[in-house]
């Protein structure tokens, strides 16, 4: 079984709420120094340019949307994992202003739930099949420090 939160080393110590409620703007500012005309680009073979993570944040925000009310809604919840990479196939039909948006709209979304629900409901059980028993801390948890780890790789694009 794989640790509950592979991206919590990424977390830096920063109030949850804030770096979730920070995240679209950190977006939008890193694409803004990739520029227009490198959205697209690969930084390397394999690798997604900025636009295909910005399109993988927003899916995640669907994914992380879905865990999020059915962990508070039902008892003992079993998430249910995603292939990235198949979610991924179409991405390059898409656009990075597109992803930013639908991103934009489903965290401030999320952001009014989980204000709602913590801390009352941060020890909620749920299951993660591949990751074990968690809690929805652990998705909130989880959901910052998957957006600090995309930063990052926008950021090091943009700077590279």
């Amino acid at each position: 079984m794989s640790e509950l939160n592979p991206y919590a080393k990424f977390l830096d110590g920063r109030p949850l709420e804030s770096i979730l409620g920070s995240t679209s703007h950190e977006i939008a500012n890193k694409l803004q120094m990739v520029g227009p005309e490198r959205t697209t680009d690969s930084p390397s073979p394999g690798k997604w340019s900025p636009a295909e993570i910005v399109c993988h944040l927003a899916d995640c925000e669907v994914a992380f949307a879905f865990r999020l009310r059915q962990t508070l809604a039902e008892d003992h919840h079993v998430l249910q994992p995603f292939d990235q990479d198949k979610w991924a196939a179409p991405y390059r039909s898409f656009s990075a202003k597109d992803a930013l948006a639908a991103f934009t709209g489903l965290r401030n979304w999320n952001l009014l739930l989980i204000k709602s629900a913590l801390p009352a409901s941060a020890s909620k059980p749920v299951t993660h099949p591949e990751r074990g028993p968690m809690t929805f801390q652990t998705i909130v948890e989880t959901m910052a420090g998957h957006d600090l780890n995309h930063l990052a790789q926008l950021k090091r694009i943009a700077t590279g």
